[in-house]
């Protein structure tokens, strides 16, 4: 398992340069400790993780936690909360790069790779903390009618993703949330800018296409992407763009038409775009390319709508596999947001929430333990083959969760050959 220990090790490296706030003497636990205990429940997918490790470590002298993840001694969950809400998510942020770098290592990057070498990166906003009672300095606040106030953490998710797979990988989050020097509570278009100006330059190399909702075909966000050397393909509405419904008004757009069968069933795929569309009606105004698809069922129904603005260039080549690109946005609320709050992360479960930052730094575990076992998806090795054997993500973790309850495994490898039954478990010591 030379992928997952390797992107390990990063997260080990992450956490011993995590700030150590303790004046005391108290040093049994190391902060590579504290961190990675916190990574292992999100790793799993199993809040008792922790505890089911301390009853092993105490009826054989060690645990999984040791020899999987490298924690020398097993925190309790209140330490690692204590220690780990000084620590601002950023100091995770390299094992984001890392996957990326693992997935390009491996050739796995190729499986993302659209319109020849671009790699199409979608950005959206979610909520993953929501509290009347519960609340810090970093949250946002909020007023519903006939209800308390309630204070609540958004982060802005930037994820690989590509139409035809079901795997995405995370990328570092941007936090929405009060800013320093600014009166106005912070919004989803301004943490695009800052994500942006912080990890644009570094993805350049990917030739990424940015994707978003009809929020980020703006142009401030379309002049941010720009700069940073990428390229975008956003969600157009026509009632929040009426400078580009006025520049179409009596104009013929380009047309491509194709029929397309699934099944049994035959639907018929309309295009149209024009290039050179001012994105609003000053005379600074961004020059944009429009395109839009409608879809007909064999009755000559309209079944799906949706048009879209891009700086790249719109041919009739190429105009069927921008708007599946386009389309794919909706990768980051299914393929994610889904997984990561219904299908074993939790992402909305109350982990801790702190004074400082552990709700977002526990957030951010989650999202690396995502990236990581996405990445493991798709490399070659014994991962890959347990996920294989064993089909469904939730039979996968269940499995895993059961084994490593009650056994000590001495590697990665040995685990998970084990759940593709391609080696009986070890017998305990003794």
């Amino acid at each position: 398992m030379e992928v997952l220990d390797s992107l390990l090790s990063v997260v080990r490296r992450c956490c011993e340069g995590f700030p150590d706030k303790r004046t005391g003497t108290n040093r049994q636990y190391t902060m590579a400790d504290i961190g990675l205990a916190a990574l292992s429940v999100f790793f799993t997918q199993s809040p008792s993780f922790l505890d089911h490790q301390r009853q092993l470590e105490t009826g054989h002298g060690r645990s999984n936690c040791q020899t999987l993840f490298g924690i020398s001694r097993i925190p309790t969950d209140n330490h690692i909360r204590d220690m780990l809400d000084p620590v601002a998510p950023d100091h995770l942020f390299p094992a984001f790069a890392a996957a990326v770098a693992a997935l390009e290592r491996s050739g796995g990057i190729r499986a993302f790779q659209r319109l020849g070498s671009h790699l199409l990166i979608a950005l959206d906003g979610t909520e993953y903390h929501r509290s009347a009672k519960v609340h810090c300095r970093h949250c946002s606040t909020r007023t519903r009618k006939g209800q308390p106030p309630e204070s609540f953490h958004t982060l802005l998710c930037a994820t690989i993703v590509a139409p035809g797979r079901a795997q995405v990988v995370p990328l570092e989050p941007e936090f929405i949330r009060p800013q320093d020097g600014h009166d106005k509570q912070d919004c989803e278009s301004r943490a695009v800018r800052r994500w942006l100006k912080r990890h644009g330059a570094r993805y350049k190399r990917l030739n990424p296409i940015y994707l978003g909702d009809d929020l980020h075909a703006c142009q401030p966000v379309c002049e941010a992407v720009l700069e940073q050397g990428g390229h975008f393909l956003f969600t157009c509405k026509p009632a929040s763009h009426q400078t580009i419904q006025e520049y179409l008004t009596g104009i013929e757009p380009e047309e491509h038409v194709e029929q397309v069968k699934r099944g049994k069933q035959r639907f018929t795929h309309r295009y149209r775009w024009l290039c050179g569309v001012p994105l609003r009606s000053d005379e600074e105004a961004l020059t944009v390319n429009w395109l839009m698809i409608e879809i007909l069922n064999a009755k000559g129904e309209v079944t799906y709508r949706n048009s879209f603005i891009t700086d790249l260039p719109v041919i009739r080549e190429t105009v069927a596999e921008l708007t599946a690109c386009g389309r794919a946005r909706w990768k980051i609320e299914n393929e994610s947001f889904n997984v990561l709050k219904n299908r074993g992360y939790h992402l909305e479960h109350n982990f801790g929430h702190g004074k400082e930052h552990l709700a977002a730094l526990l957030a951010c575990f989650n999202l690396v333990a995502f990236a990581i076992h996405t990445v493991c998806d798709l490399a070659s090795g014994a991962w890959r083959h347990a996920r294989e054997t064993l089909g469904p993500r939730t039979r996968f973790f269940h499995n895993l969760q059961a084994l490593s309850t009650y056994v000590v495994f001495s590697s990665w490898t040995e685990l998970l050959e084990t759940l593709a039954f391609a080696r009986p478990p070890p017998r305990p010591p003794g």
